[in-house]
This record gives structure tokens, C-alpha cells and sequence, in this order.
């Protein structure tokens, strides 16, 4: 009798492991799109696509696209650099999953690194700028500075 529990245990096991060995691994998630600047205020123009700026609060006052909405994806700290932790929920308050957008930061680092974080979350239309604002104003395309920058 105890032989029989024993062959039962090792055969059930042992299918475990074929069943298990069977399984499709999980799919790698999908890259993130790059879009170059030109691309970007285009989606942009054609009231598509808007653009999530990731730079810190400091960053996007000293200048920024028009009508985009900043969220920072880092904080720079006394410590170093950190993840915002309220990140995913921030964006999410000003834009839905569906939403298209285009997600800059100064040189196209961060903001890859933050489309990889939406898309995770669910958000299905997100692109990064290849050069991120550096870019966009090496461009020529037009930025909005803040009033004191204006002054100057």
C-alpha cells in the first residue's frame, strides 16, 4: 500500500513538472516606441497626441513645450536620484490609458524609462522623443519659458 501512495505522489509529480515545462512563458513586454522631434510635434499639431513632460518642476520652468503636462519621473536629491513614487498615479490623473502620448524629458533617458513604466501600467499609445527637449529646441520648435526667463 505504501509503495502505491509512493508511485502515485512520483507520477503526479512528475506530470507537474511536464505540465509546468508545457506553459508559454510570459511575453516579453513590448519596446517602447521612439518618435524623433519633427514626428513628435506633429502627432502634437494634429490635436492627437499630447506631451507629458517628465523633467523635475525646476526643469520645466526654465522652459517647456506648450500645453504639456509635467510629471516628474525623478526627483534629484541630496541622496541621489529618486523614483517618484506617486508617479503612475499623477499621469493617471491627467490622462486615460487610451490617451496618446508623446513623453519627453531632457535627453530622451528618463522619458524611455518612464514609457516603460506607463506601459506596464496599461497605458497603450505612449511614445518617446529621441532627444527629448535638448532636442526639441536644438529644433527650432516652440517652447514656452516662464515669465522671469522672458524678462531676461
Amino acid at each position: 500500500m505504501r509503495s502505491a501512495t509512493l508511485l502515485t505522489i512520483c507520477t503526479l509529480s512528475a506530470l507537474l513538472l511536464v505540465a509546468r515545462g508545457s506553459e508559454k512563458p510570459s511575453a516579453a513586454p513590448p519596446p517602447v516606441v521612439a518618435v524623433g522631434v519633427a514626428a513628435a510635434s506633429d502627432l502634437i499639431r494634429s490635436g492627437g497626441h499630447r506631451y507629458l513632460d517628465v523633467r523635475t518642476e525646476e526643469e520645466f520652468r526654465s522652459g517647456h513645450v506648450e500645453d504639456s503636462l509635467n510629471v516628474p519621473y525623478l526627483f534629484f536629491t541630496s541622496q541621489g536620484r529618486e523614483k517618484n513614487p506617486k508617479f503612475i498615479a499623477q499621469v493617471a490623473a491627467g490622462f486615460d490609458k487610451e490617451d496618446n502620448i508623446v513623453v519627453g524629458c531632457k535627453s530622451g533617458v528618463r522619458s524611455e524609462l518612464a514609457c516603460a513604466d506607463l506601459m506596464a501600467a496599461g497605458f497603450r499609445n505612449v511614445k518617446n522623443i529621441e532627444g527629448g527637449y535638448t532636442a526639441w529646441v536644438e529644433s527650432g520648435l516652440a517652447v514656452k519659458k516662464s515669465q522671469a526667463q522672458d524678462e531676461l
